[in-house]
């Protein structure tokens, strides 16, 4: 089965020459800027897929609020704000993407839920948020973003550096089936072009074992099963603790 999906992913490589001669000379920022549709209208499909174990997850929010009852929120690739809704009631939320023209759909998902209060919206990766100071927010959250970012190790330590003591890193990832899976066997197969359709998405990472390693005090974390595209529908869910 090996070689087999070695060969595959080579016809698939090869058959995805155009995209990597587009990215080579510039011309895949283009895409870029459809992106953020895409994006909006996939995730309100997946929202509606999702709607439960978002909820389940994020009730625990408020378990992180300061003494006076504020909660501050920092989202890793907020994209069109499709998380809004899970917020609970005066939660201060910061918002960053590496995308700039997710602004329109972003500005738009704040007018619907305005039970939050917006505190700015940063261009910025998760690998760098140099411009969020050390311990200053109570709860990261990063919803379909480690599949896409370059240095997942260097995200994390950037969550764990801008959380204060006690708070607390909230997540729901896609990650990489069984090995014994056909789902496995063509998420590698499929991977050279998905990563080009999901702007750098990998649907082939572990991502579960970095979350483990990443020195947090305590974590909760869930492998499930999505209802969603046989590629992307396991998944992790949870949070840790600082």
């Amino acid at each position: 089965m090996t070689i087999l999906m070695k060969f595959c992913t080579l016809v698939v490589s090869v058959l995805c020459l155009p995209l990597h001669l587009m990215h080579a000379v510039g011309l895949y920022e283009i895409y870029k800027r459809v992106f953020p549709f895409c994006v909006y209208r996939i995730s309100i499909t997946y929202n509606k897929k999702m709607h439960d174990k978002k909820k389940e997850l994020f009730r625990s929010l408020p378990e992180f609020n300061k003494p006076d009852g504020q909660l501050t929120l920092l989202e890793i690739g907020c994209g069109s704000g499709t998380n809004f809704e899970f917020y609970p009631p005066g939660c201060r939320v910061i918002c960053t993407d590496p995308n700039p023209h997710f602004q329109k759909y972003l500005n738009k998902s704040m007018g619907e839920n305005d039970h939050l209060k917006y505190d700015r919206f940063m261009v910025a990766s998760g690998e760098d948020m140099r411009s969020v100071e050390d311990e200053s927010v109570d709860v990261v959250v990063c919803t379909l973003v480690l599949c896409s970012v370059k240095d997942i190790p260097q995200t994390l330590r950037e969550v764990h550096r801008i959380l204060r003591p006690g708070g607390a890193f909230f997540f729901i990832e896609h990650v990489v089936a069984d090995t014994s899976t056909w789902s496995y066997f063509f998420q590698h197969v499929f991977q050279p072009a998905w990563y080009y359709f999901g702007d750098g998405c990998e649907i082939t990472r572990e991502t579960w074992k970095h979350v483990e390693t990443a020195g947090f005090s305590e974590l909760k974390l869930r492998h499930v099963e999505a209802p969603l595209l046989f590629l992307i529908k396991p998944h992790i869910t949870g949070y840790a603790v600082k």
